[in-house]
């Protein structure tokens, strides 16, 4: 296989980076990392031991998130602090280190995961938006420090049907409520956010850099009453 068409990803063995996994591994050489698969990297230790890769990498994607939804009472400051390695510094580490792999592409893509929080202000988000809007901010300072031949480029979805949503899910009143504020009238699958990093890793984005896509339901824009 060329090796132009490696992609590495982070967080590959649930939700939405799974997703991404299957969609893109039938046509991209794919090296996946994540805590409980044979290349494992725990992204929180001070000096990941994320696994070496000769040559280029054409695209970069960066999937471990959390969802720490309390009140701001309730949040300390070590809360904080862990939603900010898990959301920003783990993707600077990774992004540093297989950053000479993609300066080696002709034409390289790195993607990061925002939330819809970001931009639409939603009480008990604060540790999480905080973070992901660092995260944003990142990605639009790196995607201007590394043009032309690297794009960065985030995604910021609604809530998503992932392991990691399940305690947000636990009552069907509580997933209707849910599913009320969006104007597509359901929730998010990992398939559909999977489908927009497939795009941006791809060279039909290859004119888009530094841009936040908002595969939402329309939550953050649209109003129907």
């Amino acid at each position: 296989m060329n090796v132009k068409n490696r992609i590495a990803i982070v967080g590959g063995n649930s939700g939405i980076g799974e997703a991404l996994l299957r969609l893109i591994k039938d046509d991209h050489e794919v090296i996946c990392m994540s805590r409980s698969q044979e290349r494992s990297v725990d992204v929180t230790e001070e000096e990941p031991k994320f696994p070496a890769i000769d040559g280029p990498l054409s695209g970069f994607a960066y999937c471990p998130g959390c969802i720490n939804l309390r009140p701001i009472r309730t949040l300390t400051a070590s809360a904080f602090r862990a939603d900010m390695e898990i959301n920003l510094i783990g993707a600077v580490k990774a992004i540093k280190h297989y950053l000479p792999n993609l300066k080696e592409s002709e034409s390289a893509s790195i993607v990061l995961f925002s939330t819809v929080a970001v931009g639409t202000g939603m009480p008990f988000h604060a540790s999480v938006a905080a973070a992901k809007g660092a995260v944003e901010g990142f990605a639009r300072s790196l995607a201007a420090e590394l043009a032309p031949r690297i794009r960065v480029n985030a995604i910021a979805p609604s809530l998503t049907e992932t392991p990691m949503s399940k305690s947000l899910l636990r009552s069907e009143k509580q997933r209707e409520a849910l599913i009320g504020r969006h104007p597509l009238r359901r929730l998010g699958r990992p398939d559909d956010i999977a489908a927009v990093a497939a795009f941006l890793l791809s060279q039909e984005s290859s004119w888009m850099t530094g841009q936040v896509l908002r595969p939402d339901g329309g939550l953050s824009n649209v109003r129907l009453h």
